[in-house]
């Protein structure tokens, strides 16, 4: 087992705990709990885990299926036979199943007539979509081994904790297992293991350039020449790099598949001037002079797949063209969006809130709020320098009842709270356009906090398109 152990984890490292973990409940020969709720945040590691996992368990037939595909009973319980018998519908049988099934105990039966000798393993992702079939269907999933006579096990695997959308009384115990999020330092360690992978795709891209089938077509020498410094970087070029990256995306961005696609996005920036020999490798300051901007912007666009957007977006910005280039894109990506009216007041009203000091508030969005006195250390602190202005320091947490309240003072038109009002702001949250800082899934008892990820270019134009100043209502910029 000792030595299985280490080659899934050589595969997935950081989840040597978890692997060991899955062995104890899933041994040879051993008799299968009956049902396992494995959770944790998306990009962990969970389904791919357990993917490699089952390769390695002998006499065991196992299902994987996703609920939200499974959308009713029937489709759910054929799924599942389908795959424990190895079934797959084709046209050439007109698309039929193994068995036709329509309620659960057509399942259950179907399951007592199953080989003994072997065992059994359901895997079903997005678990709590099974909350809204029949009511006996959880139920009898975490009591299968006890109906069927089989050593059979589900597992339940979803993003979210059991006991918030599973509350009900009377059903089976289950054994629950948490997939913390990667720390800073995994992400890191990941990402570094992946280094070769990194530069191997830049070389490719690099070759390709020499074809002249691209804008920018390099001779064969100076390809050459490039490819040879790329494959000569250090490892500790590369760690360098992700030092930087990481410290200004982890804030934002715990999705290790995200932070590896812009991250290579940004390394090829990043590694340019020390392929044509303008920058040295050991020169950290220049390097990071030159990346700076390119950073910014990535971390603007990090969640949003609107094309070729972020490509466009990580060109340099040296003259003035390419900057109205890249105004012309933002303001592209804001209009192909189409969000209702009130998501766009109530994104604006969370940029704002994310960007404005709380005691601010009642200067910005009060009528009579009374004067205020001119000090010089006020007048002294609002003498920013670019650095140091809210918009540039990245975004802070606020509650959803501060958004609500900026969102109704800056709303012409009156508009009550109700559950199309808070589906809007869950909307902007799927849309990675808010993410929590805290208080996750709590969005209904006002204890979660939250953050706004878009850029000043975009809000701003967002705020164009409903006829609001968004810079008005900054305190960096009055």
């Amino acid at each position: 087992m000792e030595e299985v152990v280490h080659q899934i984890s050589a595969r997935f490292p950081c989840r040597e705990n978890l692997i060991r973990q899955l062995f104890r409940f899933y041994g040879e020969d051993d008799i299968f709990p009956p049902a396992v709720y494995l959770y944790g945040h998306t990009s962990t590691g969970k389904t791919a885990i357990l993917q490699e996992f089952v390769r390695y368990i002998t006499g065991t037939k196992c299902a994987f299926l996703n609920a939200i595909e499974c959308y009713t009973n029937k489709i759910f319980f054929e799924t599942i036979l389908n795959r424990l018998a190895d079934h797959t519908p084709t046209a050439e049988h007109g698309y039929a199943s193994v068995a036709s099934v329509d309620c659960m105990r057509d399942f259950v039966a179907h399951l007592q007539h199953m080989h003994n000798e072997l065992s059994y393993l359901i895997v079903v992702e997005n678990a709590e979509r099974v909350r809204d079939m029949d009511h006996n269907v959880l139920p009898m999933l975490l009591r299968l081994p006890e109906v069927s006579g089989l050593n059979i096990s589900v597992i339940l695997v979803s993003d979210l904790p059991f006991e918030k959308y599973f509350i009900r009384t009377g059903l089976s115990p289950v054994i629950k297992v948490f997939v913390a999020e990667y720390s800073k330092k995994e992400i890191a360690f990941i990402m570094m293991e992946g280094f070769d992978t990194v530069r191997d795709e830049l070389r490719s891209n690099l070759e390709l350039t020499a074809d002249g089938s691209t804008k920018h077509a390099l001779s064969e020498d100076e390809v050459q020449k490039r490819v040879k410094a790329l494959m000569e970087l250090p490892n500790g070029f590369y760690e360098n790099y992700l030092n930087i990256f990481l410290n200004m995306f982890f804030k934002v961005c715990r999705d290790l598949k995200e932070l590896q696609l812009v991250s290579f996005e940004c390394f090829q920036k990043y590694c340019e001037p020390v392929l044509d020999g303008t920058i040295a490798s050991d020169d950290a300051m220049k390097l990071w002079r030159h990346i700076a901007k390119t950073l910014k912007l990535a971390l603007s666009t990090i969640y949003m797949r609107m094309g070729s957007v972020n490509q466009e977006m990580l060109r340099p910005t040296q003259d003035s063209s390419e900057s109205l280039e890249q105004m012309h894109t933002m303001k592209r990506l804001a209009q192909n969006l189409e969000l209702p009216f009130y998501a766009k007041y109530l994104l604006i009203a969370a940029y704002l809130a994310s960007h404005n000091a709380a005691k601010e508030d009642k200067r910005l969005f009060m009528k009579y709020h009374g004067k205020q006195k001119k000090r010089m250390q006020s007048v002294n602190a609002k003498a920013k320098v670019t650095e140091k202005m809210a918009t540039q320091m990245g975004p802070k947490s606020f509650t959803i009842d501060r958004l609500l309240a900026i969102f109704y003072a800056i709303l012409d038109e009156k508009a009550g709270l109700n559950c199309n009002l808070l589906a809007q702001i869950s909307t902007l949250i799927h849309l990675k356009f808010l993410v929590f800082a805290s208080g996750e899934g709590s969005i209904m008892d006002g204890s979660a906090r939250l953050q706004c990820l878009v850029g000043m270019d975009f809000i701003t134009h967002i705020g164009r398109m409903v006829g609001f100043n968004v810079r008005q209502y900054l305190c960096d910029f009055f």
